[in-house]
């Protein structure tokens, strides 16, 4: 019993695990396998490139200085008696417009003395003159015949005279000029950038009394970078007079306090290259700077730095694409009618901070991709921003596709319509 029980444990151990497998044959587990997660399709915006007439501007700085600044300096000494309410710091005055004075008192007494020495020197002249005469005349009437040499005719005498007269007269004039230098006129129309002095003071020859500028109109000093200069019109002056002005025109503007703009004009080039900067600079010029006509915010100020656009040449047929578009500044990313990414090598013919004229590289009627990319590589599948998405409708098919189809489908004795079903099933099948 027990020997027959020992053999029915490994038979009845075989038997199940023969049910048991036989049991995993006949029922294979379902494998369904699946495609990869499909990766998110980048959007991105694109732009139609078109051939264009294109107005440049050119970008440049500089600081604002006055067409004149002078240095008012007392050409007398004395006490500031009077001084004008516009002789102040930020005073505007007028050409010819008293500014200042001194007391003229001692002066005014320098000026007579210096008269009565010319009343003096003409009358010893007057009486010299006669004694010359009539020593000619004693001369004559004692009738010896020879000429009378100088000084018998007091002719050295005579030139004295004349000399004190001559002397007196550059005393004169000299004390009237010191006269006239006492009050201090303005020589042109300006401004008082700072003033020096104060009514009561006393002052010296050669005192600094202000320091003035012209307002009729301000210049600003603007370097042009080399690789502009082909792209404007440079006003230039030949040798022989003739003059050659570009168009000119020139935007400044300045935030210094909110917004501030005046419109210029370029009045002349440098003719030398700035030895530090390597850098040609023109010359703009702003008229009447201080008309409140003229002024888009606060008035322009001596020393304030401002930006400028300049006006520079028209480009027929230029390529224009934004600086955002433009990668290590060689190479733009560009699509395909099936909406794949395609680098373009490209070359600028000029730049400035947010547009570029493309040289070579790109043609009229490229789509141009203005989203800023990654590492992309050439090839990727994009989508367009506000274009609509090209749909795979596989319920339509071309008259092409139905005339290969119906000749697969007669071969095969069947409608297309179950040609069609079938490989739409077996699409099924393959995506499960």
């Amino acid at each position: 019993m027990t020997r027959l029980k020992k053999l029915l444990i490994p038979i009845a151990i075989i038997t199940a695990t023969i049910v048991i497998m036989m049991a995993i044959f006949s029922n294979p587990p379902s494998n369904k396998r699946f495609k990869g997660k499909p990766q998110a399709q980048m959007t991105v915006d694109a732009l139609t490139l078109t051939e264009q007439d294109f107005s440049l501007d050119i970008q440049s700085y500089g600081v604002v200085r006055p067409r004149t600044q002078s240095m008012l300096v007392a050409q007398v000494s004395g006490q500031v008696s009077f001084i004008s309410e516009n002789f102040r710091d930020g005073g505007f005055f007028e050409e010819g417009e008293l500014l200042l004075s001194i007391d003229d008192r001692d002066y005014q007494a320098e000026v007579k003395i210096a008269e009565a020495s010319l009343l003096s020197a003409k009358q010893n002249l007057l009486e010299e003159q006669a004694r010359s005469k009539q020593a000619l005349a004693d001369w004559n009437r004692l009738g010896s015949g020879d000429a009378p040499s100088p000084l018998v005719l007091r002719e050295p005498q005579l030139a004295a005279q004349q000399a004190s007269v001559l002397s007196a007269q550059a005393k004169l004039e000299k004390a009237q000029i010191a006269l006239e230098r006492t009050k201090l006129i303005a020589p042109f129309a300006g401004r008082v950038l700072n003033k020096n002095v104060d009514l009561g003071q006393v002052v010296s020859n050669n005192s600094q009394l202000a320091s003035i500028y012209a307002t009729d109109y301000v210049e600003i000093r603007l370097p042009i970078n080399n690789k502009d200069l082909p792209f404007i019109n440079l006003p230039e002056t030949y040798r022989s007079g003739e003059q050659v002005f570009g168009a000119g025109d020139v935007e400044l503007s300045s935030d210094l306090v909110g917004e501030q703009r005046w419109q210029g004009h370029l009045v002349r080039t440098e003719g030398a290259i700035d030895d530090g900067s390597q850098q040609l600079y023109v010359i703009a010029q702003i008229n009447d700077p201080y008309n409140l006509d003229r002024n888009i915010g606060l008035p322009i100020k001596i020393g304030q730095y401002v930006t400028a656009r300049i006006k520079g040449k028209i480009q027929s047929g230029a390529l224009v694409i934004p600086n955002n578009a433009i990668y290590q500044g060689s190479y733009v990313y560009t699509l395909t009618d099936d909406n794949l990414l395609i680098r373009k090598d490209v070359t600028l013919a000029w730049q400035n901070d947010t547009q570029a004229i493309v040289k070579s590289g790109l043609e009229s009627g490229m789509r141009l991709v203005t989203t800023s990319l990654g590492q992309v590589s050439s090839g990727t599948k994009v989508a367009v921003l506000g274009e609509a998405p090209k749909s795979k409708k596989r319920g339509k098919i071309s008259p092409e596709q139905r005339e290969k189809l119906q000749k697969i489908a007669d071969k095969r004795g069947i409608s297309v319509e179950q040609l069609v079903a079938e490989r739409k099933q077996k699409r099924v099948e393959s995506e499960l």
